[in-house]
């Protein structure tokens, strides 16, 4: 009777390698300055670091803004400063955004129509 013997099986996930995701963006050159400040700041030593960082800073932001809780920057005397994004009010729960009423007279509307019909003031220098 022939002897049998296992074959060695060959691990399908194991040898299936992840692919990772390309990620490009256009800035414009402020922003660029600002990425590379921000990098050297914080040291980080590639864009994709910097990315990383920065997606769980902002996924972090969308949790707590998501659970109707409101981020804060607080100064060592106290004074506090609320963050708020348009975008991150998004996924805020609508009970907690801030609601407010202008009551706007005949004459403050008027002022306003003729305000926003106007051409653009041009750039002052500095």
């Amino acid at each position: 009777m022939p002897v049998k013997t296992k074959q060695p099986r060959k691990p399908q996930q194991a040898e299936r390698t992840i692919r990772k995701s390309k990620f490009q963006a256009d800035l414009a050159p402020t922003e660029d300055r600002i990425v590379r400040g921000l990098k050297q700041e914080l040291e980080l030593g590639s864009n994709t670091d910097f990315l990383t960082e920065a997606l769980a800073l902002f996924r972090w932001a969308v949790w707590e803004r998501k659970r109707g809780r409101r981020i804060f920057s607080e100064s060592e005397t106290g004074e506090r400063k609320e963050l708020v994004l348009p975008r991150l009010e998004r996924v805020a729960p609508e009970l907690t955004l801030p609601r407010v009423e202008i009551s706007w007279t005949p004459r403050e509307l008027e002022s306003l129509a003729a305000l926003v019909g106007r051409e653009p003031a041009a750039p002052t220098e500095p």
